[in-house]
Protein backbone atom coordinates (compact mmCIF):
# COMPACT_ATOMS: atom_id res chain seq x y z
CA UNK A 1 0.00 0.00 0.00
CA UNK A 2 1.47 3.33 -1.07
CA UNK A 3 0.84 6.00 1.54
CA UNK A 4 -0.44 9.38 0.37
CA UNK A 5 0.20 12.72 1.98
CA UNK A 6 -3.55 13.33 2.08
CA UNK A 7 -6.55 12.78 4.30
CA UNK A 8 -10.06 11.64 3.52
CA UNK A 9 -12.72 12.73 6.00
CA UNK A 10 -15.79 10.51 6.39
CA UNK A 11 -18.58 12.29 8.24
CA UNK A 12 -21.16 9.73 9.25
CA UNK A 13 -18.83 6.74 9.47
CA UNK A 14 -21.51 4.26 10.44
CA UNK A 15 -21.26 0.48 10.50
CA UNK A 16 -22.13 -0.06 6.84
CA UNK A 17 -21.67 2.56 4.09
CA UNK A 18 -19.43 4.85 6.13
CA UNK A 19 -17.24 1.98 7.28
CA UNK A 20 -16.82 0.69 3.72
CA UNK A 21 -15.91 4.16 2.45
CA UNK A 22 -13.30 4.46 5.19
CA UNK A 23 -11.85 1.03 4.38
CA UNK A 24 -11.68 1.77 0.65
CA UNK A 25 -9.89 5.10 0.97
CA UNK A 26 -7.55 3.72 3.65
CA UNK A 27 -6.70 0.82 1.35
CA UNK A 28 -5.80 3.37 -1.33
CA UNK A 29 -3.27 5.04 0.95
CA UNK A 30 -5.27 7.89 2.49
CA UNK A 31 -5.23 8.67 6.16
CA UNK A 32 -8.91 8.47 7.04
CA UNK A 33 -10.53 10.76 9.58
CA UNK A 34 -13.74 9.03 10.61
CA UNK A 35 -16.45 10.76 12.63
CA UNK A 36 -19.76 9.62 14.10
CA UNK A 37 -21.95 10.44 17.07
CA UNK A 38 -20.52 7.74 19.33
CA UNK A 39 -16.84 7.54 18.50
CA UNK A 40 -16.35 4.44 20.65
CA UNK A 41 -18.33 2.47 18.06
CA UNK A 42 -15.50 3.09 15.59
CA UNK A 43 -13.07 0.85 17.49
CA UNK A 44 -13.74 -2.29 15.38
CA UNK A 45 -13.27 -0.26 12.19
CA UNK A 46 -10.01 1.19 13.48
CA UNK A 47 -8.70 -2.28 14.31
CA UNK A 48 -9.70 -3.65 10.90
CA UNK A 49 -8.08 -0.83 8.94
CA UNK A 50 -4.90 -0.80 11.02
CA UNK A 51 -4.54 -4.57 10.83
CA UNK A 52 -4.65 -4.22 7.03
CA UNK A 53 -1.86 -1.64 7.14
CA UNK A 54 -4.06 1.43 6.74
CA UNK A 55 -4.19 4.68 8.71
CA UNK A 56 -7.30 5.95 10.46
CA UNK A 57 -8.11 8.40 13.23
CA UNK A 58 -11.54 8.11 14.84
CA UNK A 59 -13.47 10.93 16.49
CA UNK A 60 -16.78 11.44 18.22
CA UNK A 61 -18.61 14.02 16.16
CA UNK A 62 -21.98 15.72 16.26
CA UNK A 63 -22.11 17.08 12.71
CA UNK A 64 -24.93 19.47 13.64
CA UNK A 65 -22.51 21.48 15.77
CA UNK A 66 -20.57 24.06 13.78
CA UNK A 67 -17.61 24.14 16.15
CA UNK A 68 -17.28 20.35 16.09
CA UNK A 69 -17.33 20.14 12.29
CA UNK A 70 -14.78 22.95 12.03
CA UNK A 71 -12.44 21.33 14.56
CA UNK A 72 -12.82 17.88 12.99
CA UNK A 73 -11.90 19.03 9.48
CA UNK A 74 -9.15 21.35 10.71
CA UNK A 75 -7.58 18.43 12.59
CA UNK A 76 -7.75 16.28 9.46
CA UNK A 77 -6.12 19.02 7.38
CA UNK A 78 -3.34 19.56 9.91
CA UNK A 79 -2.48 15.87 9.83
CA UNK A 80 -2.16 15.95 6.02
CA UNK A 81 -3.89 18.04 3.34
CA UNK A 82 -7.63 17.38 3.24
CA UNK A 83 -8.19 15.99 -0.25
CA UNK A 84 -11.58 14.29 0.12
CA UNK A 85 -14.58 15.01 2.34
CA UNK A 86 -17.52 12.61 2.18
CA UNK A 87 -20.74 13.52 3.96
CA UNK A 88 -22.66 10.32 4.65
CA UNK A 89 -25.28 11.05 7.30
CA UNK A 90 -28.65 9.48 6.54
CA UNK A 91 -31.48 10.18 9.06
CA UNK A 92 -34.00 7.98 7.25
CA UNK A 93 -37.34 7.95 9.08
CA UNK A 94 -40.91 7.19 8.03
CA UNK A 95 -43.93 8.79 9.72
CA UNK A 96 -47.42 9.62 8.43
CA UNK A 97 -47.65 13.38 7.99
CA UNK A 98 -49.92 13.86 11.02
CA UNK A 99 -47.45 11.93 13.17
CA UNK A 100 -44.46 13.92 11.93
CA UNK A 101 -43.75 16.15 14.89
CA UNK A 102 -41.94 19.46 14.72
CA UNK A 103 -39.07 17.85 16.61
CA UNK A 104 -38.76 14.97 14.13
CA UNK A 105 -38.82 17.23 11.09
CA UNK A 106 -36.28 19.65 12.57
CA UNK A 107 -33.95 16.91 13.80
CA UNK A 108 -33.94 15.10 10.45
CA UNK A 109 -33.29 18.39 8.63
CA UNK A 110 -30.42 19.20 10.99
CA UNK A 111 -28.84 15.78 10.50
CA UNK A 112 -29.29 15.27 6.76
CA UNK A 113 -29.22 18.82 5.38
CA UNK A 114 -27.91 21.45 7.77
CA UNK A 115 -24.93 19.36 8.85
CA UNK A 116 -24.15 18.69 5.18
CA UNK A 117 -24.01 22.42 4.57
CA UNK A 118 -21.62 22.86 7.50
CA UNK A 119 -19.38 20.02 6.36
CA UNK A 120 -19.32 21.22 2.76
CA UNK A 121 -18.60 24.82 3.68
CA UNK A 122 -15.76 24.00 6.05
CA UNK A 123 -14.21 21.49 3.65
CA UNK A 124 -14.39 24.09 0.87
CA UNK A 125 -12.69 26.67 3.08
CA UNK A 126 -9.68 24.39 3.49
CA UNK A 127 -9.59 23.16 -0.11
CA UNK A 128 -9.89 26.59 -1.69
CA UNK A 129 -6.71 27.62 0.09
CA UNK A 130 -4.71 25.10 -1.99
CA UNK A 131 -6.88 25.16 -5.09
CA UNK A 132 -8.09 21.56 -5.25
CA UNK A 133 -10.23 18.99 -3.48
CA UNK A 134 -13.23 16.70 -3.57
CA UNK A 135 -16.49 17.06 -1.63
CA UNK A 136 -19.03 14.27 -1.99
CA UNK A 137 -22.55 13.92 -0.55
CA UNK A 138 -24.62 10.75 -0.05
CA UNK A 139 -28.14 11.10 -1.39
CA UNK A 140 -31.08 8.73 -1.66
CA UNK A 141 -34.22 8.04 -3.65
CA UNK A 142 -35.78 10.67 -1.38
CA UNK A 143 -33.42 13.25 -2.88
CA UNK A 144 -35.56 13.10 -6.03
CA UNK A 145 -39.01 11.91 -4.94
CA UNK A 146 -41.00 12.42 -1.78
CA UNK A 147 -42.64 9.13 -0.85
CA UNK A 148 -45.58 8.48 1.44
CA UNK A 149 -44.45 8.99 5.03
CA UNK A 150 -41.15 10.55 4.04
CA UNK A 151 -41.89 14.27 4.31
CA UNK A 152 -39.10 14.85 6.84
CA UNK A 153 -36.51 12.68 5.13
CA UNK A 154 -37.27 13.88 1.61
CA UNK A 155 -37.38 17.49 2.75
CA UNK A 156 -33.88 17.15 4.17
CA UNK A 157 -32.49 15.18 1.23
CA UNK A 158 -33.99 17.58 -1.33
CA UNK A 159 -32.29 20.38 0.58
CA UNK A 160 -28.94 18.59 0.68
CA UNK A 161 -29.10 18.04 -3.08
CA UNK A 162 -29.71 21.76 -3.60
CA UNK A 163 -26.75 22.64 -1.37
CA UNK A 164 -24.57 20.24 -3.36
CA UNK A 165 -25.74 21.67 -6.70
CA UNK A 166 -25.01 25.22 -5.63
CA UNK A 167 -21.60 24.24 -4.31
CA UNK A 168 -20.73 22.34 -7.49
CA UNK A 169 -21.54 25.31 -9.71
CA UNK A 170 -19.56 27.68 -7.51
CA UNK A 171 -16.56 25.50 -6.71
CA UNK A 172 -16.13 23.43 -9.87
CA UNK A 173 -14.44 26.29 -11.77
CA UNK A 174 -12.09 26.59 -8.78
CA UNK A 175 -10.89 22.99 -9.20
CA UNK A 176 -13.00 21.45 -6.44
CA UNK A 177 -15.06 18.46 -7.49
CA UNK A 178 -18.45 18.42 -5.77
CA UNK A 179 -20.61 15.36 -6.41
CA UNK A 180 -23.94 14.00 -5.18
CA UNK A 181 -24.37 10.22 -5.13
CA UNK A 182 -27.97 8.99 -5.23
CA UNK A 183 -28.44 5.49 -3.83
CA UNK A 184 -31.72 4.44 -5.42
CA UNK A 185 -32.08 1.24 -3.45
CA UNK A 186 -32.29 -0.21 -0.02
CA UNK A 187 -28.80 -0.74 1.35
CA UNK A 188 -27.92 -4.17 2.67
CA UNK A 189 -27.91 -3.47 6.40
CA UNK A 190 -29.44 -5.29 9.35
CA UNK A 191 -31.95 -2.46 9.81
CA UNK A 192 -33.14 -2.54 6.19
CA UNK A 193 -33.42 -6.32 6.22
CA UNK A 194 -35.47 -6.21 9.40
CA UNK A 195 -37.84 -3.55 8.00
CA UNK A 196 -38.34 -5.47 4.74
CA UNK A 197 -39.06 -8.69 6.56
CA UNK A 198 -41.57 -6.98 8.84
CA UNK A 199 -43.35 -5.35 5.90
CA UNK A 200 -43.27 -8.10 3.27
CA UNK A 201 -42.21 -11.28 5.05
CA UNK A 202 -39.03 -13.35 4.81
CA UNK A 203 -39.50 -13.84 1.07
CA UNK A 204 -38.61 -10.16 0.63
CA UNK A 205 -35.01 -11.14 1.41
CA UNK A 206 -34.85 -14.00 -1.08
CA UNK A 207 -33.40 -11.90 -3.90
CA UNK A 208 -30.02 -10.44 -2.86
CA UNK A 209 -29.89 -8.40 -6.08
CA UNK A 210 -32.44 -5.94 -4.70
CA UNK A 211 -30.19 -4.59 -1.95
CA UNK A 212 -27.11 -2.39 -2.41
CA UNK A 213 -23.92 -3.80 -0.82
CA UNK A 214 -22.21 -1.01 1.16
CA UNK A 215 -18.90 -1.86 -0.52
CA UNK A 216 -20.45 -1.02 -3.88
CA UNK A 217 -21.25 2.47 -2.62
CA UNK A 218 -17.64 2.90 -1.53
CA UNK A 219 -16.47 1.75 -4.97
CA UNK A 220 -18.69 4.38 -6.60
CA UNK A 221 -17.13 7.10 -4.46
CA UNK A 222 -13.68 5.90 -5.47
CA UNK A 223 -14.73 6.12 -9.13
CA UNK A 224 -15.89 9.69 -8.59
CA UNK A 225 -12.59 10.56 -6.95
CA UNK A 226 -10.62 9.16 -9.89
CA UNK A 227 -12.45 11.16 -12.56
CA UNK A 228 -10.34 13.63 -14.55
CA UNK A 229 -11.48 17.22 -14.14
CA UNK A 230 -12.24 17.34 -17.87
CA UNK A 231 -15.12 14.91 -17.23
CA UNK A 232 -16.41 15.39 -13.70
CA UNK A 233 -19.77 13.93 -12.73
CA UNK A 234 -21.96 16.01 -10.47
CA UNK A 235 -24.79 13.54 -9.90
CA UNK A 236 -24.47 9.78 -10.08
CA UNK A 237 -27.41 7.42 -9.54
CA UNK A 238 -26.64 3.84 -8.54
CA UNK A 239 -29.03 0.91 -8.07
CA UNK A 240 -28.81 -2.89 -8.19
CA UNK A 241 -29.65 -4.36 -11.60
CA UNK A 242 -32.76 -5.99 -10.15
CA UNK A 243 -34.19 -2.70 -8.83
CA UNK A 244 -37.29 -1.31 -10.59
CA UNK A 245 -37.22 2.42 -11.31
Amino acid sequence: MEKRNATAAVIGAGDYIGAEIAKKFAAEGFTVFAGRRNGAKLEPLVKEIESAGGSILARSLDARKEDEITAFLNDADKHAPLEVCIFNIGANVNFPILETTERVFRKVWEMACYSGFLAGREAARLMLARGKGNIFFTGATASLRGGSGYAAFAGAKFGLRAVAQAMARELGPKNIHVAHLIIDSGVDTAWVRERREQKWGKEALDNPDLLMPPASVAASYWQLYQQPRSAWTFELEIRPFGEKW
